[in-house]
């Protein structure tokens, strides 16, 4: 990666959001804001641009002005399907993604995860305690190979990171900026009193 330009942050948010009660996880309401919103702020400065991977209520997410992508593969097959998609239809080399349900990734997220490449096509967070696979700064030389382990029937994103030489990267000492809005009552409790 030469310079910033080349890094393409995306905001993931499209998946079923089952824990949500189905509802769209990325428009769920924390402060006044979507969680989308909070995830493109903190990944704008760190990236040159944004795009939005969804697959339903398009046009609420479009209304943003972004770019927003939808998965080419049906039925909601996980993240590797909304990286896959992202890759096949935006030009960049490097892929900075990150959950809708993150909304407080650090300001430095991206600059570490470089850093601490070492030549890995692949690199994720590791908060310390366990693996954020959907965080995850990627290569796009990785469509071909994402595209096949999909097309096995494969899911699993840890397993398809490993086998490509993809390691994690500590963040040990941000832990709580991974912390995932996956309840109401998740959302509830990040709810700044007014």
């Amino acid at each position: 990666m030469k310079a910033k330009s080349q890094i393409t942050g995306v905001v993931l948010a499209g998946g079923k959001a089952s824990r949500m009660g189905g509802q769209d996880k990325g428009l769920m309401l924390l402060n006044g804001k979507p969680l989308w919103q909070h995830v493109a702020d903190r990944l704008l400065p760190q990236v040159s641009r944004i795009v939005i991977s969804a697959n339903r209520n398009l046009p609420i997410y479009q209304a943003s002005g972004l770019p927003v992508i939808v998965d080419t593969l049906s039925d909601y097959p996980g993240p590797l399907a909304g990286i896959l998609s992202v890759m096949q239809q935006t030009p960049d080399e490097w892929f900075l993604f990150c959950p809708c349900d993150t909304p407080f990734i650090p300001e430095y997220l991206a600059k570490r995860l470089e850093d601490k490449r070492l030549q890995a096509p692949v690199v994720w967070v590791h908060d310390g305690e366990r693996d954020h696979p959907a965080i995850v700064l990627i290569h796009r030389s990785l469509a071909a190979e994402i595209k096949a382990y999909l097309a096995r029937g494969e899911r699993r994103v840890m397993v398809f990171m490993r086998e490509v030489g993809g390691h994690s990267v500590d963040f040990s000492d941000m832990k709580a900026a991974f912390h995932n809005m996956n309840t109401l009552e998740d959302l509830q409790q990040n709810q700044v009193a007014k």
